[in-house]
């Protein structure tokens, strides 16, 4: 749809977005014979609905990863409407975007897309939507302001720093959770069971968790690279969002495609056992025991 209107010696013609700054009214002679000028804006349809954790901002885009360990690359302009529980945070994004969408934040965002998919080849966020205890729990990780978030961030501060120089810790337990073939979607199981491993650790003093995805022998070793990160990303998603478990008490996580099977591939019943993510509760041999 094309909007028109007029000033004296000129015709506009506009699409759906405005015209780019680039487009400018004091270059027209005021003497110029009457012109047209079109502006061919792309059209902007409705695009997929993205659900998953922010892990990285950059001006007004953000990086969103899904439970399946994709990442989104998404943008932010002033017609993005940024929604926690069942209010309205602010008016505009200036106020709102920078301070609100913070790394480690649960979202759902509607966006939109070029009708002809040629806008940068990108989305574009058209509504963003967290809840009101995510957003309270992600303003806590970066600033630290709730006491009891305060007390246990400077406890945390202090073991990280004693682990610092200790590269050996105990593994209380090992929790390794299946996949499908080429797949990284947690099953009803797994989903249990990450959950029952998350309140073990709760229960464990010093207690980090350390998250390694494996995958079996077919395919590429870049293929299967890319595979076992996705796995341990899906795990880690799935235990900060559903089982609570801090991510400050995360270690790094890693991916280890083919490396270490815990059966042969050579067998179809060896291969289900190698396409793993183990979760690993650790406690450094310094603190074991305190």
């Amino acid at each position: 749809m094309s909007v028109v209107f007029t000033r004296p010696g000129v015709l506009f013609l506009l699409g759906a977005l405005a015209v780019p700054a680039s487009t400018s009214l004091a270059a027209q002679p005021q003497d110029a014979p009457n012109q047209s000028i079109v502006v061919n804006a792309p059209v902007m349809i409705a695009g997929p609905e993205i659900k998953g954790v922010i892990t990285a901002r950059n001006g007004d885009r953000m990086k969103v990863r899904a439970a399946d360990g994709t990442s989104t690359i998404i943008a932010i302009n002033d017609a993005t409407r940024i929604k926690a529980g069942g209010g309205l945070f602010g008016g505009n994004r200036g106020t709102l975007g920078a301070d609100s969408l913070l790394n480690g934040l649960p979202v759902t965002v509607k966006t939109l897309q070029s009708a002809t998919g040629q806008a940068d080849g990108g989305l574009v966020a058209s509504q963003i939507t967290f809840r009101t205890n995510d957003l309270k729990t992600a303003m806590m990780i970066r600033n630290g302001t709730d006491q009891r978030f305060e007390e246990q961030t400077a406890a945390t501060e202090a073991l990280r720093g004693r682990m610092g120089d200790i590269d050996k810790y105990n593994v209380k337990s090992t929790t390794n959770v299946y996949f499908d073939t080429g797949k990284a979607v947690l099953s009803p199981k797994a989903k249990d069971d990450l959950c029952a491993t998350a309140a073990t650790a709760e229960g464990t003093n010093n207690a980090l968790m350390l998250v390694v995805g494996y995958t079996d022998s077919v395919g590429s070793d870049e293929y299967n690279q890319v595979l076992s990160e996705k796995r341990a990303g899906s795990v880690i998603n799935y235990l900060q969002q559903a089982c609570h478990w801090k991510p400050y008490r995360m270690l790094t996580p890693t991916g280890m495609a083919k490396a270490d099977p815990l059966a042969s591939n050579d067998t179809a019943e060896g291969k289900a056992q190698n396409r793993r993510v183990s979760v690993n509760i650790l406690v450094s041999k310094g603190l074991d025991g305190l």
